[in-house]
């Protein structure tokens, strides 16, 4: 399945976009996920302070996963391929209520979700200068319908199989955001 893309954002709504942004609150973490307190999203995100974050992976009957191509809003790595959805789970509220949250606000649907793995990284946006430091909790899903996403969250959206997305990923790695690069290597099955 080629891209399906959907439309820019208006002045209007990249506003709306950049006020929620920036009243978000995240959980900061230490090195055992143990939470130190709440922070501002953007505030974290320019100190490279180490947070609780979690990456979906969304798979159909295929065995494809579905990616998506990070909006032109998006705060940092804008317009990057990614996994399904990422996200922050906010203070107060679990890490897997969180990714549920987000999988329904960015692409329209829920499924069940369960946890496959956990990790650290770090990486800095060179075009924004942000720093992306997450404790980072891995889900995985299944999901057979077509998806409604969010253009405020999604710039364009498809289903591609794992040997499809490394070799997209060996080609051209400047495409994709870094910690799906992580994700792709560490967890998805090699290639036959």
């Amino acid at each position: 399945m080629t891209a399906q893309v959907l439309p820019p954002l208006n002045a209007a709504e990249l506003e709306q976009v950049a006020r929620r942004d920036a009243s978000e609150q995240l959980i900061v973490v230490d090195r055992e996920d143990r939470e130190i307190g709440p922070a501002g999203k953007l505030e974290v995100h320019v100190d490279g302070r180490l947070h609780r974050a979690f990456s979906i992976l969304v798979f159909n009957a295929r065995g494809e996963l579905l990616l998506q191509r990070r909006a032109d809003a998006k705060y940092h790595f804008a317009n990057r391929w990614s996994n399904t959805c990422c996200g922050h789970p906010r203070p107060g509220e679990t890490t897997v209520a969180g990714a549920g949250r987000r999988l329904k606000e960015e692409f329209g649907f829920r499924v069940p979700l369960t946890e496959r793995n956990e990790l650290i990284y770090r990486a800095e946006d060179q075009a924004s200068g942000l720093i992306e430091h997450e404790y980072l909790h891995i889900y995985h899903g299944h999901f057979t319908e077509t998806p409604q996403p969010d253009p405020a969250e999604v710039g364009a959206w498809r289903w591609m199989s794992v040997a499809a997305i490394r070799r997209a990923l060996r080609m051209h790695p400047e495409w994709f955001t870094p910690w799906f690069a992580i994700l792709v290597d560490r967890l998805l099955p090699p290639e036959d």
